[in-house]
Order: structure tokens, then sequence, then C-alpha cells
């Protein structure tokens, strides 16, 4: 896998939506965020703009997103906002430019669908927390994109929650992964991976248990889980529930599918849509070891 070309004071960083409206005030934490590290920030035309409740149509989200992946100033992308959308205009997007001059992409949720496309280009991206929603997490979720971005060392380690699902080992392998929906959702096409010898990380939020079972039961029957190297779960943020009770816990849902597995296996990673979502580097060879007593993850 390739990695990006760290920043260094002075670099400009990029701004688009690729999915859900938002505004420049909206933005300001993020803005005054990346001009505290010494970065230049440029908004893309996708800012401020509208179309229900996309920021813009199909057409300007993609040449908004194509035009920063093809300027030569620009040494990463931060993807506004999350939402629904990426996914409508990732077919669109050329990547000729890109592969020869590769910078970072940063986001996370809808975003899942570029970090699963580009790692099929063989090149990391980053799973991080976005402007829109940066004034709301820790201190350590903003951090760590500043250590991902200027090459500092990173690692992350927790301890190991839901003590009786989780499985106990020490593995390497690339880290693919993200939003547990959007990877149900592109499954079979292009932007999909081989997760084979991989480490899986998945998150979500705001979804019925019932429907956590459906994914992962679709992810199992397609070999999505079935050669993994290890499984990293984060965030299953306000998790919904019928009438009728379905029963199980989303990390009871999700460690009994993988049951029959052999690898490592741990629960409440500091990512996704929650408080204290640390940076992710996605495709790169990352060690994964879990312990009774806390899980680590070293970049």
């Amino acid at each position: 896998m390739i990695t990006p070309e760290f920043l260094q004071k002075g670099d400009t960083v990029a701004i688009v939506s690729t999915a859900r409206k938002i505004s420049k005030t909206e933005l300001k934490p993020g803005l005054d965020l990346l001009e505290g590290w010494g970065l230049k920030v440029i908004l893309g035309k996708t800012i401020e703009a509208e179309q229900n409740q996309f920021a813009g149509d199909d057409g300007l989200r993609t040449a908004d997103f194509q035009e920063m992946l093809d300027n030569p100033k620009v040494k990463a992308i931060w993807c506004a906002r999350g939402g629904y959308g990426t996914v409508r205009m990732v077919d669109g997007l050329n990547f000729s430019e890109f592969k020869k001059n590769p910078k970072w992409v940063i986001g996370y949720s809808d975003i899942t669908v570029l970090h699963s496309h580009i790692h099929n280009l063989d090149v990391e991206t980053m799973h991080a927390d976005m402007p829109a929603d940066i004034k709301k997490r820790t201190v350590e979720a903003a951090t760590s994109i500043k250590k991902v971005l200027f090459g500092e060392e990173y690692k992350i380690s927790f301890p190991s929650e839901e003590k009786e699902l989780i499985r106990t080992g020490k593995v390497t392998g690339q880290l693919v992964g993200g939003n547990l929906s959007v990877l149900y959702s592109i499954l079979g096409s292009t932007s999909s991976v081989n997760t084979d010898g991989k480490i899986l990380f998945i998150e979500d939020l705001d979804e019925y248990l019932y429907h956590i079972d459906r994914m992962m039961q679709n992810l199992k029957r397609s070999g999505f889980l079935k050669n993994l190297s290890g499984l990293v779960v984060g965030g299953l943020s306000d998790m919904n529930d019928n009438t009728i009770p379905f029963g199980k816990t989303a990390e009871k849902i999700i460690a009994e599918v993988v049951s029959e597995y052999e690898y490592p296996v741990c629960f409440n990673a500091p990512a996704g849509h929650i408080k204290d979502n640390r940076a992710l580097i996605m495709g790169r060879n990352v060690t994964l070891e879990v312990t009774e007593k806390e899980a680590k993850l070293t970049f």
C-alpha cells in the first residue's frame, strides 16, 4: 500500500462535501483546528451548496471532489460531513492523477465508500472525524488526526470490555472497513474489498438490532468475514429495538455471527459515531493484540 505524503506546516487541506449539505458556520471548528496546526485551507464549491438534503447535485459533488483530487497544491481532502450521497458520485471520479500523486482522504460514516474504493487503488486513507462534528469530540480525537497527517508514531489502546465476547490473540494485517451499513450496501460492487487476511473494523449508528443481524448474516454468507485476520468493533451507538425485543445486544449479535472463526475479536474501540472518535489508518499493515485486559492497535 502507498502512504500519502505527510503534511508540513504551510501545506493545503481542502474541505468538500460528498454527501449532505453543510454551512461555513458548521465548518468553523474544523477550520480553526487546521489553521492552528499551521495549515492552509480551501473550501470546495459544495460548501453552502444545496439540493434538497445534498451538498449540491451529484454532478457538482463529483466535480468538486475531482478538482481537489487533481489539484497538486492540495495535500489532503477532509470530507466535511457524512449523511448519504457518496455512493452516488464515486463512479464519476477519475483517480488517474490521484494514483500518480496520492493524498490523504479523511472522513468516516458515509465516507466508508471512499475508504473501500481507494483501498482497491492500493492507497492508504484516514478514517477519522469530520469538521462538522469535531467540536463535539475529545481532544484525543482531534490530536489523532494531526498525528497521522504529520507522520507521528501512532497507536491506540483501550480496555477489553464485553469480556465474555472477546477472543484474544495477536495478529497483523491490513486494516479495512468502516461503517457497517455502508459496507453492507457496497458489497458486490467495484468499491467492495477483498478481506482475506485483513483486519476488519466496523461501527454503526441508529440501527435496529434485527438489521445489525441481517447485515452481519449477509457479510458472513458472502465470505466477507470468513478469512479475516481479526475483527475490531467500534461504536455501536443508539441502537433500536422493536416492541417485541430481538433479545440480544448488537455486540452479542456480532460475536455470535463470527463465533465459528478463530481470529481475535474486540469491542468498544474508540472509533465511530462516539465522542472519542480516534483516527484509523485504513490500508495500513497494523498489529492487533487482544488480551483479557486490553486491546491494542499499533500502526
